[in-house]
């Protein structure tokens, strides 16, 4: 290969990127107005011209060759003012809008789905390759083509060479041609499905390989100065692309050598190609669609985050007895859950995504059908888990685990192929370990958790076996100490006695809650070998690398304006939201998730959990992607599912609490017990007279007995019509006393049941636990 010529490598990846970038960013691939395609004018887009590009192969392959990265060039687009809405239909991030850290995220984001595309372009080998070459005159291009073929390096060099020859004429000198025009090749890319043009330009080299000859591209962004950068503010908007071309297994250093065989020869040109499809503002691409969903998601969330730091400020300046004026207005923050709750509201407060009817049919596609559990868990079925972030996602990978497709979107699917016998659903269980894990937890701060507590566990304990996955547990008796914690003087030791250097903090007593309610976690039936519960005063140490990681990825401002701290907080407050969002990432458990074939840093995590707990993980989710590599399936941030709040008994306004005992139904209650608080403080939505209940029927959304039965009674049939009788005021279920003592049955079953599996667990059982081992196993 002579120094001049370019190699083919990069001419092929230069137009794959001509074509690509603007089909991901929405705009049209060049201004292609006065061409003799059949488009009109430059397309809906505009003229979003490439710049002149720079071959960085010439200095970069010497010194790292061509095995080792020495292929690149660079690139980049100019998309006008006004944040470059001109001419893309992307919204780029704004450097305005943003602190340095969401815009750096942001702009990740952008490259990984790029570089994505790219590679996906070309493994799929989805693009035909034609090449069309004008020996004699880069003219008959132009005028075949247009003017949108050229990048603004080359209509540079031919206004320049326009300017000489007029120069040259008026000093009557003779013109030559050649002098005028050069000769020219002109590359195309077409979808080998659509027949469509992908890309169109008027090459820098004259070998052309078929994209699928590439091996991989790499969006080269460590260094923003000289390598790919995205700049948006009110006066400019530019993207700058540099790549390098990753060779295939194989090939030799000196590209020419290795694909000789592979280059596209020139073909006539019948009839000028239509270029209507990639001259749109219009995103082409479903990575770049997937992008701005990104983008779109992300203005959600600092929305609410906004609307979050909002209600905290609000929450913290009002009066004590602001709750005692009969105000229901709606209150939530990770500290305080108050008034009445409106879950769409909420949804679009916290920017999440409800939990569609198609995504339970994935979710029951890659669990009952897959022969786990029998059905779908009865807090899906009602709407009781209602709210998510990324659960598409989680519902992909094991998708991809288990090797089947998603149900079709526009029916119920499933069909008689997904029948069968327990050994044929057998056979379809993937023998690697599962890619997901489940991430829970538990504050310890009273010794008997109540039934609120238990409905996290519930549902994880089915999720665990639906999924057949690892599951980690934290307890999190530092952040109760912290938030709750006391110092008495006298407690001190004062060196003697049984503990003469005793501190005067109770901080040993929530170690020991933590025991005590690690019973009752175990009790919930998660599966031991592959579940591992912690405490946080315990394996702190081997978070605490992510944990740093989370300090200084987050500032001291992010935090408070998400949870309302101030000046007057502890440092332990400030600190501890890094402390629950490290077990996010499977790299905190290298010994626990790291074995088994498994690689722990890549796993997905999935944290079921009540909605007032999202706080913790939207601050996760905006700084993951600086904790794992570049492959994780979720860029590391954590999925969620998130549950409504379990109503207490005197109204179904708010969540449960342990500091009120007439609230709540213990764990550790008796029979008597519970049949004392349903029917003496079990708020009812019936009528005050007979004659009006029969009239009326109940307001079951009040009803505390009702909806502690959407909780609890597994029978969707006996439920609907609980829910029919009552709420018409006929039939067995008519009165609150029939529905009442419905409730107080199957609670003293639940309660029950649950006393005899904790009374089984020993402090010797909850050390079994929670030993770290090794819980990855396959399927």
């Amino acid at each position: 290969m002579s120094n001049n010529e370019i190699p083919s490598v990069i001419t092929t990846a230069h137009l794959l990127l001509r074509g690509l970038v603007p089909a991901f960013l929405g705009c049209s691939i060049g201004d292609v107005e006065g061409s003799g395609t059949t488009t009109t004018g430059g397309g809906k887009g505009g003229g979003a011209q490439a710049s002149a590009f720079q071959m960085t192969y010439r200095k970069d392959l010497p010194k790292l060759g061509g095995r080792n990265g020495g292929y690149t060039g660079k690139l980049s687009w100019n998309l006008g003012k006004k944040w470059g809405t001109e001419h893309a239909a992307i919204h780029l991030p704004r450097e305005d809008e943003l602190t340095k850290e969401e815009f750096q995220l942001q702009v990740e984001e952008l490259w990984i789905n790029l570089e994505r595309a790219a590679n996906r372009l070309i493994s799929a080998n989805e693009l035909t390759t034609k090449k069309y070459d004008y020996d004699d005159n880069e003219e008959e291009a132009l005028r075949t083509f247009g003017k949108g073929i050229m990048d603004a390096g080359q209509s540079g060099a031919r206004d320049k060479r326009i300017k000489k020859a007029e120069k040259a004429a008026k000093e009557g000198k003779d013109v030559v041609v050649a002098a005028v025009s050069a000769g020219a090749s002109v590359g195309r890319l077409l979808s080998s499905e659509t027949g469509d043009t992908f890309a169109l330009a008027l090459l820098h080299g004259t070998k052309l390989l078929p994209p699928s000859k590439l091996g991989a591209i790499k969006i080269l962004r460590d260094n923003p100065r000289n390598e790919s950068n995205v700049v948006c503010n009110k006066k400019k908007a530019e993207v700058t692309v540099k790549f390098s071309v990753v060779l295939p297994e194989g090939s030799g250093d000196d590209d020419d050598g290795s694909f000789v065989e592979a280059v596209v020869d020139a073909m006539e040109l019948e009839t000028p190609p239509s270029v209507e499809a990639c001259t749109s503002k219009d995103v082409r691409i479903e990575e770049g669609k997937e992008y701005q969903r990104y983008l779109q998601g992300a203005a959600a969330e600092a929305k609410s985050a906004n609307a979050a730091a909002e209600v905290a400020a609000a929450s913290k300046s009002k009066p004590a007895d602001a709750a005692a004026d009969g105000s229901d207005e709606m209150v939530v923050t990770a500290f305080e859950v108050s008034g009445s709750i409106d879950y769409t509201k909420l949804i679009e407060k916290f920017g999440s995504k409800p939990l569609t009817p198609y995504l339970l049919r994935r979710l029951e596609n890659v669990t009952v059908k897959r022969g786990t559990v029998p059905r779908l868990h009865r807090f899906l079925r009602r709407e009781i888990f209602f709210s998510h972030r990324d659960i598409e996602k989680i519902c992909e990978l094991l998708e991809g685990w288990y090797g089947v497709d998603p149900p079709p979107v526009d029916g119920e699917g499933g069909g008689e192929e997904e029948e069968g016998t327990g050994q044929q659903q057998q056979q379809q269980q993937p023998t690697t370990p599962c890619p997901i894990y489940l991430y829970t937890g538990r504050g310890p701060s009273s010794a008997a958790m109540h039934l609120g507590h238990l409905v996290p566990f519930l549902f994880t304990a089915w999720l665990q076996k639906a999924f057949q996955c690892p599951l980690v547990i934290q307890m999190t008796d530092d952040e109760k100490f912290i938030f709750k914690g006391e110092y008495a003087g006298e407690r001190a030791g004062d060196g003697t006695g049984a503990e003469p250097n005793r501190t005067g903090d109770n901080l040993d007593r929530f170690a020991n809650l933590t025991t005590e309610n690690a019973k009752d976690i175990v009790a919930c039936e998660f599966l031991e070998d592959r579940t591992f519960l912690f405490s946080d005063l315990n394996y702190v140490g081997r978070m605490y690398p992510n944990i740093v990681r989370i300090w200084k990825a987050v500032t001291v401002n992010q935090v408070n304006g998400i949870f309302g701290f101030d000046g007057g907080s502890n440092i332990g407050k400030i600190a501890f939201p890094a402390v629950q969002a490290a077990p996010s990432f499977g790299s905190s458990f290298p010994n626990v998730l790291g074995g088994g074939g498994s690689d722990a840093a890549t796993l997905a995590c999935l944290i079921p959990c009540a909605i007032d707990q999202d706080p913790y993980f939207r601050l996760t989710r905006d700084i993951a992607h600086k904790l794992v590599p570049r492959h994780h399936p979720l860029q590391g941030k954590p999925a969620l599912i998130h549950s409504k709040f379990f109503p207490p008994l005197q109204g179904a306004q708010g969540k449960m609490s342990s500091s009120d005992a007439n609230s709540a139904i213990f764990l550790t209650d008796t029979p008597k017990d519970i049949e004392r608080k349903i029917k003496t403080h079990a708020f009812s939505g019936g009528r005050d007279t007979k004659k009006l209940q029969e009239e009326l029927g109940a307001d079951l959304d009040v009803d505390v007995s009702y909806q502690w039965l959407r909780f609890f009674l597994e029978d969707d049939d006996e439920l609907a019509r609980i829910g029919r009788e009552y709420g018409s005021g006929s039939g067995e279920f008519w009165s609150t006393g029939a529905v009442k003592g419905k409730l107080v049955q199957v609670l003293k079953d639940l309660v029950a049941e649950h006393q005899e599996r904790r009374n089984k667990v020993t402090e010797e059982v909850v050390r079994k636990w929670m030993t770290e081992r090794c819980i990855v196993t396959s399927a």
